[in-house]
């Protein structure tokens, strides 16, 4: 039971550590180069999202790729979410749902991860006042000028006036996979906003694993099971050293373990801040 014990905290540990820092970039990186795949070719028809619901009238679905975002001082270009639960983030960008779509009026919220997934707002605090950040939405092209990168405590600026339109960035504060607070970037629309649909969902009832720093444990069953998995495997590996040899055991269950491994490392990243 020891040995086992041992081997669950090693594959667990080790595929939690590969989960967060090599392939959720691929993973994120993936995901970007289909959805952008996705959203050029609405654009190209015509038909890409510009409010909360698509034309049959149905909230769209959390993940929905909605906009492409530019930002050249930095050297981010990242496909826009729906959404900003810890799992939507795991693909880019998320939109805040509460809040109206890039380019129209008032305030539009955009969440990002420092770190993990490819940490696409890892270097939004350099960003200075004045840079561009430009963004493509199913409505036109919308150049959005930096105001001020806020800090926690400073104080937080004025409401936009009528009419017009501004855009925050919002990421994990601190070193990298030790946050310490929430990082905001303010910019502000250099032409006229657009009108659009107000959004379907109200701060007060925005779901508590859509804001900052918050998990999301709505798929803690399927960690469950995986980990189930993975003690089983564990058991097994342990059975099997003591009948065939070390080497052959680890030969055998080694691959399964590792892929098992993984699979829960996914899921239980899902736990974790949505901005790490």
């Amino acid at each position: 039971m020891i040995r086992a014990c041992l081997v669950l905290l090693f594959v667990a540990s080790t595929s939690m550590f590969l989960q967060l820092v090599v392939f959720s970039g691929f993973q994120e990186g993936a995901s970007q180069g289909r959805m952008f795949d996705r959203l050029r070719a609405q654009f190209a028809t015509g038909t890409a999202p510009v409010g909360p619901v698509n034309d049959k009238g149905e909230e769209l679905p959390i993940g929905t790729p909605i906009a492409f975002m530019e930002i050249p001082s930095i050297g981010v270009r990242e496909v826009i979410v729906q959404s900003t639960t810890s799992g939507a983030l795991f693909t880019g960008p998320g939109h805040r749902r509460d809040t109206p779509f890039p380019g129209q009026v008032g305030s539009s919220v955009i969440y990002g991860r420092r770190s993990t997934f490819g940490g696409p707002f890892s270097d939004i605090d350099r960003l200075k006042e004045g840079d561009s950040i430009r963004v493509t939405t199913g409505q036109g092209v919308f150049e959005y000028a930096v105001l001020r990168v806020l800090h926690e405590g400073d104080v937080a600026p004025s409401p936009p006036a009528a009419g017009v339109s501004r855009l925050r960035l919002v990421t994990a504060a601190g070193r990298a996979f030790v946050p310490d607070g929430v990082l905001r970037v303010d910019a502000e629309l250099a032409t006229g906003a657009v009108g659009g649909a107000s959004p379907t969902v109200a701060s007060i009832g925005l779901s508590s694993n859509e804001r900052a720093m918050a998990g999301d444990p709505s798929t803690l069953w399927a960690l469950a099971l995986w980990l189930q998995a993975l003690v089983l495997l564990s058991l097994g590996l342990v059975w099997a050293w003591h009948r065939w040899g070390r080497a052959q055991a680890w030969i055998v269950f080694f691959p399964p373990l590792l892929l098992i491994g993984l699979a829960a490392s996914g899921e239980a990243a899902r736990l974790l801040p949505n901005l790490l």
